[in-house]
């Protein structure tokens, strides 16, 4: 069962998202910025299949995130979330690190569809 970290600092959008997701049969653990979602990334050695995050968050922001946890977790595939233009383009500064932008709003088919093709990357 692939694991995965949801970083959002609203909390309705990390629950919509946490049960999307569940539905795939995934395992979900929720933070609600980066700083906390890198704490427990580090606290795990890692040992999650996906980090899912806003890219626009307190404390530390989706971009900062991204870029600790794939310095310091290779292996971690990374699909960051937006509702914003301006920190899409900032995200594309991050190609090599993040599988994909996925764009706010979006229906629980599309966050369903764009954690598949993240996680089935991984494994090719």
């Amino acid at each position: 069962m692939p694991k995965v970290l949801i970083a959002d600092d609203e909390d309705s959008m990390r629950q919509l998202v946490a049960r999307a997701i569940a539905m795939d049969g995934h395992e979900t653990v929720t933070a609600q910025d980066g700083a906390e979602a890198l704490e427990i990334l580090t606290s795990a050695d890692g040992a999650f299949d996906l980090l899912l995050t806003d890219i626009q968050m307190p404390v530390m922001d989706g971009i900062a995130l991204a870029l600790s946890a794939a310095r310091d977790f290779p292996d971690l595939t990374i699909l960051l979330m937006t509702g914003f233009a301006d920190q899409r383009e900032r995200a594309s500064n991050l190609n090599a690190l993040v599988h994909d932008v996925v764009t706010k709003p979006f229906s629980v088919a599309d966050i369903r569809t764009a954690v598949a093709d993240a996680l089935a990357a991984k494994k090719a």
